[in-house]
């Protein structure tokens, strides 16, 4: 493994934690409506899952002897539930995206095995990620059209 290519690997995985981290905390932030406390708390939850990850690559940055990233690229913002939930499963499948890369990196060389677990587990939180959110995407959209079809019959 090239430590200078892996690093650069990583800050790219940490710039999209700290992307997380500021997108999940506005979606927290400005979410009204009815499930406000429900989607609050998740998206809150989330962001502290990005720091939480963000931490883990800060640290084995230093360890490969670089330094990592303070940038993140830009949010995607919503006041639309819905729009929220799309945004967050893009997020979490670009995440999913950039862990497998990582891995893939790291598995050139197998002297720093931990690496790989490490990234592993955090892939696998991602890709829950991907999963639960295309669930509630799911059961978001057969609501809404249930919701319209009433109102319409009303």
């Amino acid at each position: 493994m090239n430590p200078a290519k892996m690093v650069d690997q990583l800050n790219e995985v940490l710039r999209h934690e700290w992307t997380g981290l500021a997108q999940y905390a506005q979606a927290s932030f400005v979410v009204t409506g009815l499930w406000r406390e429900v989607y609050s708390q998740m998206f809150w939850g989330s962001a502290q899952e990005c720091l939480t990850h963000g931490q883990q690559i800060g640290e084995k940055i230093v360890s490969l002897g670089g330094v990592p990233t303070v940038e993140r690229n830009s949010i995607k913002q919503s006041n639309e539930i819905e729009e929220m939930l799309n945004f967050s499963l893009d997020f979490e499948r670009t995440a999913v995206a950039h862990y497998v890369d990582a891995i893939q990196l790291a598995e050139e060389s197998p002297e720093d095995r931990a690496l790989v677990i490490l990234l592993e587990d955090i892939l696998k939180q991602e890709q829950q990620g991907v999963d639960d959110l295309g669930k509630l995407l799911r059961d978001h959209r057969q609501m809404s059209v249930n919701i319209d079809k009433n109102s319409m019959a009303g």
